[in-house]
């Protein structure tokens, strides 16, 4: 796959050259970056707010023990709408990805809000999943079409940032909602809030980004990546469901679902994924890595504070709100032009600082360590990511010919989907066997070392994406 990079004057995809004068708020992209940031504000208000009101929805359809499929069945069907939008945009333009993928997301919330059983609930999660794969992709077309390279930085740093309010606000604002009117209005009062951003960010896609590129715009959907697609969704349901029931006839759905698993995402990332080689592959890697090995640990921290530590499940959660900032902070440290060329240097100290708060986390099982290490430690490992998640989109659309941007920015988010996946079905699994206790009622007592086996493991996963971040630049001579 030949990388092109696209000169910072020239908006990819040959739409009209626009002026940078004023960045991404100057009157050229104002409307735009607007939308789209408003966009991914609302996916993160949702992302934030759900988490508090699902334990109430789950009780109330009498579906607790299918609890851990509300969050898996999203991640699972977002796989196939990631693949799916990578075609459609590169083939038809990003609108009528974005669009469907806006709509499904709606739409799944709607069905999830008004369902009367558990089964019902769950569907609309996957619904939802596949709006939010065909939407999430579809933004990242748009800004490697719209935007010149000068640019994507900067709106990358912006879309950071648009998750820092929902990471603080979404609990306190879900738990509010759930009290005082119910769980239903979590989920179907956000379908009347996009349509403000649909009208101020579709006109200007259209204008700025829309239309296929060349003349693989005539050509069908590619059926067998779409079929891929749906055996990585199928064999990802599969692992999650054998990491959750540890019975001996757990391996047999295990084993099917790594049959389907593995050789079908060999085929959808770029060839030398695996084996981190130099460029384009070894940035996928490092987005499922780092994603991965984070979302892992950080899933566990609030069980850890509660169950260990005796911290209410809100003080719990708590400890991890300062991370939108530095998030939102590093994101903004890497836009900036000075350092751009410093740019990998940054990503591996990135890394590092993901690793070291990893590690860190669990020292807060000795009684005599104070729970806000966790809090700081927290704070400097999303600053590392921040640097590292913002730095490789950049990369990605850099090293992407403007008819592949679409594929391409899918098979990064296939890899960032698979790996929380794969790793928390891994984290689970290993959390559960070493007496991990109950995780949805919070009153069972967890052995430590069961919290143990996830940070230390997912720390070393970390460290492993560090040295990945010396193999992002092409190798010369390719």
């Amino acid at each position: 796959m030949t990388a092109v990079e696209q000169p910072d004057s020239v908006v990819v995809d040959g739409a009209a050259a626009e002026s940078d004068e004023g960045g991404v708020l100057g009157r050229a992209y104002r409307a735009l970056s607007v939308g789209v940031v408003s966009v991914v504000l609302l996916i993160a208000f949702e992302a934030t707010a759900v988490g508090t009101a699902m334990p109430v929805a789950a009780r109330e359809l009498g579906g607790v023990a299918l609890y851990a499929f509300a969050f898996s069945g999203y991640f699972t069907t977002s796989l196939t709408g990631m693949v799916l939008a990578g075609q459609w945009a590169d083939r038809r333009g990003p609108l009528g990805a974005l669009s469907a993928g806006i709509g499904a997301f709606a739409g799944g919330l709607v069905v999830a809000g008004t369902a009367q059983v558990m089964w019902v609930f769950i569907l609309g999660r996957a619904v939802q999943g596949l709006g939010g794969g065909l939407v999430i992709v579809a933004l990242y077309v748009v800004v490697g079409r719209a935007y010149s390279e000068r640019l994507r930085p900067a709106i990358m740093a912006a879309f950071a940032a648009a998750w820092v309010v929902p990471s603080v606000v979404g609990p306190l604002t879900s738990g509010a909602v759930t009290e005082h009117l119910g769980w239903r209005w979590v989920f179907l009062g956000i379908p009347a809030l996009v349509v403000l951003p649909l009208g101020l960010a579709l006109p200007q896609i259209r204008r700025l980004a829309g239309g296929p590129v060349g003349a693989r715009g005539a050509s069908s959907l590619d059926r067998r990546r779409i079929r891929l697609a749906l055996a990585v969704s199928v064999g990802a349901g599969l692992l999650q469901y054998a990491a959750q029931d540890l019975r001996p006839l757990s391996v047999l759905p295990g084993l099917a679902g790594a049959a389907l698993l593995v050789p079908a995402t060999l085929r959808l990332l770029p060839r030398g994924t695996y084996r981190a080689a130099r460029g384009l592959p070894a940035v996928v890697l490092l987005r499922g890595v780092s994603a991965g090995s984070f979302i892992a640990a950080e899933s566990f921290v609030p069980l850890m504070l509660v169950t260990q530590r005796g911290l209410s499940p809100t003080l719990a959660g708590f400890s991890l709100a300062a991370g939108g900032a530095t998030w939102a902070l590093a994101s903004w440290v890497q836009s900036r032009p000075a350092t751009a060329p410093y740019r990998e240097r940054l990503m591996t100290f990135g890394m590092l600082l993901v690793a070291g708060a990893i590690a860190a986390a669990p020292s807060v099982l000795v009684p005599a360590v104070p729970v806000w290490v966790v809090a700081v430690a927290w704070g400097f490992g999303c600053f590392g990511m921040g640097l590292v998640i913002s730095s490789t989109s950049v990369l990605l659309l850099r090293l992407s010919a403007p008819e592949e941007a679409g594929a391409n920015s899918a098979a990064l988010q296939i890899s960032d989907a698979l790996s929380n996946v794969v790793l928390l079905a891994a984290a689970g699994a290993a959390f559960a066997a070493l007496g991990g206790g109950s995780t949805a009622a919070h009153t069972t007592g967890s052995h430590p070392a069961a919290f143990a086996v996830v940070f230390l493991p997912m720390a070393g996963v970390a460290l492993a994406g560090a040295w990945v971040t010396t193999r992002l630049g092409e190798q010369r001579g390719e």
